[in-house]
């Protein structure tokens, strides 16, 4: 069993931006000595929960402070940048942290539509970046690869465009989805793919096998690659696990009720707090698809889910908060989390 991590890099309410990043660096470097396959910070904007904005920026923070585990994005949204900035970005990751770089590209926008709009400029102003998202992760492997993407020119001259000049090697790519959409992409491409089963658990298993099924070989992958992730909370005892998700869920609930983002609670604020009906079903769904419990059941959990999607690798998306009086530069729920399992399964 391989275990990997996904980071949003939460804020809590007793956080600054300074002290959620300081505590993703001890976490990285938690996942680094206990052996953890790859640490991946996804793309998320306008979000007062969320300071991952910067998946790049963020990798080289990392990265530099990180010694042998693969660091990544989980994901760049692609449609949000040029292709040829991304393929830039990554291959220059990829040129000072050599064989330890992932990109992982998604389609989602990773905000709201205003938000989307100020990213993108005018284009924001139709579907066109993603209906083109096909040809732009299409551009974004040439533009990497040491050919280069040729660019055709009036009276069929030809430019040649590359990320860098002398690319001696690429970073791994994979497409991210959490619909049938990227399943069926990921597989014509001939590319890994990993599914969000921690964002809506829906479709999972119907979009692993539609992938492996219509799978096409490729430079990138001669077989179907796969795996998944999955929310998850690990404590001494499963009611305190519990507890420590709370928070995570919570705050997911208010988003998918359209209510005003703000920094993610502390466990003590949430465990007072009142929800509607509506919530309290969003929390209690999330709650029956995580991680959550003691180290023995927890890792149990992980083995079953692996056994039943058929993958040896999963991505822990260690989502627990902390109790009034924690150090704000810390996260020591989270870092418990990783602890725990790699106990039982690294």
């Amino acid at each position: 069993m391989r275990l990997s991590v996904l980071d949003l890099v939460p804020v809590r309410t007793d956080q600054t931006t300074g002290d959620a990043l300081a505590a993703s660096v001890r976490l990285a470097q938690t996942a680094d000595r206990l052996g953890f396959e790859r640490y991946w910070v996804a793309e998320h904007h306008n979000m007062p929960a969320v300071a991952a904005t910067s998946p790049p920026v963020l990798i080289a923070h990392l990265a530099a402070q990180t010694s042998s585990i693969r660091i990544g994005s989980g994901g760049v949204m692609l449609p949000n940048h040029a292709p040829l900035a991304v393929a830039e970005q990554f291959a220059l990751l990829e040129a000072a942290h050599s064989g330890r770089i992932d990109l992982g590209i998604g389609r989602a926008p990773g905000s709201d539509p205003v938000t989307s709009y100020a990213l993108r400029g005018a284009a924001g102003r139709d579907d066109r970046d993603v209906q083109n998202f096909p040809q732009y992760l299409d551009d974004v492997v040439a533009l990497m690869g040491t050919a280069g993407a040729r660019v055709v020119l009036p009276r069929d001259q030809q430019y040649v465009l590359k990320a860098t000049p002398a690319a001696q090697t690429v970073p791994r790519l994979w497409l991210l989805g959490s619909s049938m959409y990227s399943a069926h992409l990921a597989a014509a491409k001939g590319l890994p793919y990993v599914f969000a089963h921690h964002f809506s658990g829906q479709g999972t298993a119907e979009a692993l096998e539609t992938y492996r099924t219509e799978f096409v070989p490729s430079d990138a992958a001669p077989e179907p690659v796969t795996f998944l992730t999955v929310n998850a909370a690990v404590a001494e005892t499963h009611e305190e696990a519990q507890a420590l998700m709370v928070p995570n869920l919570q705050s997911m609930a208010r988003l998918r009720t359209g209510q005003p983002l703000r920094p993610l609670d502390l466990v003590e604020d949430a465990l007072d707090a009142d929800l509607s009906p509506q919530e309290q079903a969003i929390v209690d769904s999330g709650l029956a698809r995580a991680v959550v419990g003691t180290p023995k059941d927890a890792a149990r959990q992980v083995r079953e889910l692996a056994a039943q999607f058929g993958v040896d690798e999963v991505m822990i998306h260690p989502v627990a908060s902390a109790r009034r009086g924690t150090d704000p530069t810390a996260s020591p729920a989270r870092e418990t989390t990783l602890e725990l399992l790699a106990k039982e399964l690294v």
